[in-house]
């Protein structure tokens, strides 16, 4: 009897030993199984910014400047609403990331290209080509860069996104102020204004990153009548109003660099300054 109860008890414990196993592995499982799959809210906004990219290409190839001028703005929101869905959500993936990174390039690399080609840089045969080749390789090139080295405080060269507004600004305001084919002139001043922006991907100028601005925190209360007056600015005139910003955000990298570089020559002078004084 004694016997038979202890191999009863026996029993009993490793019975509840593997049921108090059991829990363990189910969520192994459930991880597993959760990682097969993705995320959809952040993903699905992804795809949002990708179709606006995908639009804005084939409005400019069918003679709609506006029209991809504008979808390349609609796909810059809806690449600033992913992430930050992600982060809120705590939905962050590395597919998501890479994900992110193709969408952008289809976005802010191949639509901007695609687009000043279609409005006057074709017209210009192997220059304009050449030219918005030279922009796309320079986005991609950003990109891959950016994935390497992912900044928070500041952007080294000028954000693939930024650089898109740019040219597409340039043909909206041609667009809407002239409503015509541009000159030769004109198609070699936006060919010339794609190389550089290219190149300003590519460099080694700091920029402001949005990313290290604070919306928590507490702002003075004129602030928001500073955000009201750009509103209103903006609304006047969107085209000139957003290529006059964009603009003075992409010299801003050189124009710090250029002020850091006269800075520095004067701060070795100034300490020897100080201590033949203190002699």
């Amino acid at each position: 009897m004694g016997s038979s109860d202890e191999t009863d008890k026996d029993s009993a414990r490793l019975h509840a030993v593997g049921a108090s196993d059991q829990p363990e592995e189910a969520p192994a499982e459930e991880v597993r199984q959760r990682r097969r799959g993705v995320y959809l809210l952040p993903n699905l906004i992804t795809t949002g910014a990708l179709f606006a990219g995908f639009y804005a290409i084939v409005a400019g190839m069918n003679g709609q400047p506006i029209a991809a001028a504008l979808a390349i703005f609609a796909a810059m929101a809806l690449d600033t609403a992913d992430g930050r869905v992600a982060r809120r959500t705590h939905t962050e993936s590395q597919f998501g990331a890479e994900y992110d990174s193709l969408s952008d390039m289809v976005a802010f690399g191949v639509a901007p290209a695609l687009v000043a080609f279609s409005w006057g840089l074709g017209s210009l045969g192997r220059v304009g080509w050449i030219a918005t080749f030279i922009y796309m390789a320079c986005a991609a090139l950003r990109l891959a860069r950016f994935n390497v080295k992912s900044d928070v405080s500041s952007f080294t060269g000028l954000a693939s996104p930024s650089a898109a507004a740019i040219i597409a600004c340039s043909v909206w305001v041609w667009s809407d102020t002239f409503g015509t084919e541009p000159s030769t002139l004109a198609a070699g001043c936006m060919g010339v204004i794609t190389v550089v922006i290219g190149l300003l991907m590519v460099s080694n100028f700091e920029y402001y990153s949005p990313k290290a601005l604070n919306v928590k925190g507490r702002v003075p209360f004129i602030t928001l009548v500073l955000i009201a007056l750009v509103f209103a600015v903006l609304l006047a005139d969107p085209p000139r109003v957003l290529l006059v910003l964009f603009s003075v955000y992409a010299l801003s990298g050189p124009a710090k660099f250029a002020w850091q570089a006269v800075r520095k020559p004067r701060a070795p002078a100034e300490k020897a300054d100080k201590a033949e004084e203190d002699q």
